[in-house]
């Protein structure tokens, strides 16, 4: 599947952002989605994950009940709504698909599929 993530941008500090992920090639419903992001200086990291089949979602530490992930299967789509920006959510967002019919990974070796990835800068 191939997958095209958008929707970075700079941002003050209490902000928002919406990223977009577009899957295409295979059937986007079968794949269960993950969010991760790079920034300078650290390891990649999981941020948020939904299931294929939108029954499960699951988030990190530092951005659970921040923020929150959903997909449209039916226009394979996976957002990531990211309200409350702070500085050190600065990086680079990646979408990952893993499956087909996986469950959510936090980690990076299981996702098969990468998106390209959008950069969130969050000014202070």
């Amino acid at each position: 599947v191939q997958l095209q993530a958008s929707g970075g941008g700079l941002v003050q500090a209490g902000g928002s952002l919406r990223l977009s992920c577009a899957g295409s090639g295979r059937p986007f419903s079968q794949f269960t989605m993950g969010w991760f992001r790079h920034a300078r200086g650290k390891e990649r990291e999981f941020v948020a994950g939904i299931s294929w089949n939108v029954r499960s979602t699951s988030y990190s530490d530092s951005v659970k009940g921040r923020w929150t992930v959903s997909r449209d299967n039916a226009n394979s789509v996976v957002y990531l709504e990211m309200p409350s920006l702070k500085p050190e959510d600065t990086a680079v967002y990646y979408c990952a698909a893993t499956g087909p019919y996986s469950g959510i990974s936090f980690n990076t070796e299981d996702y098969t599929y990468w998106g390209q990835g959008t950069q969130v800068t969050v000014s202070s």
